[in-house]
């Protein structure tokens, strides 16, 4: 396995040792500093971070396909909450989103067709309103029993063009 590793990761591995090599230790604790979550997409295009003018040890960054509020999502904001520091959520979905773009049924054929894999019996949560399903992912994390009445959850579109971030009314 770490001959795999070797082979196949090559260039992460090289990467890696680039990275130690200038790597200083800023003692963080692994709290968010500035008590922010984001949710976001797991679209390479987006730097979490720099959008919202913070760096490492500032905010909890958790991405999926589509930034979905889902149970694990949900999950990990209770732990966030109670234990790393977190009072304040912004739920980050973008522009060209390839969750925005189609159906759910869409999705699962182009992957049959082009990898003869049927993945119907997983819900990808694709969203034919990006809007509508911020206000629903928001209005879930209200809403959660476990979550504290005092965090504040907000939504903004994450312009992958622009780089703008368009609050949204949820």
């Amino acid at each position: 396995m770490v001959e795999f590793l070797k082979s196949e990761f090559a260039d992460v591995l090289e990467a890696n040792s680039k990275f130690v090599a200038s790597f200083k230790d800023e003692h963080l604790t692994g709290t968010a500093r500035k008590g922010l979550a984001i949710v976001t997409c797991m679209d390479s295009r987006i730097n979490p971070l720099a959008v919202v003018g913070m760096k490492a040890g500032d905010a909890k960054i958790l991405r999926n396909a589509g930034a979905r509020v889902t149970d694990d999502v949900l999950r990990t904001l209770v732990l966030a909450t109670y234990l790393l520091s977190v009072d304040r959520v912004l739920v980050m979905p973008h522009t060209d989103c390839r969750m925005a773009s189609g159906d759910e049924e869409s999705i699962h054929r182009s992957i049959e067709d082009r990898h003869g894999v049927d993945t119907r019996a997983i819900e990808f949560r694709v969203v034919t309103d990006q809007r509508a399903a911020l206000t629903a992912d928001v209005a879930s994390i209200r809403a959660h029993s476990f979550l504290p009445r005092t965090l504040k959850v907000a939504g903004a579109i994450y312009d992958v063009k622009t780089g703008r971030l368009e609050p949204i009314d949820c």
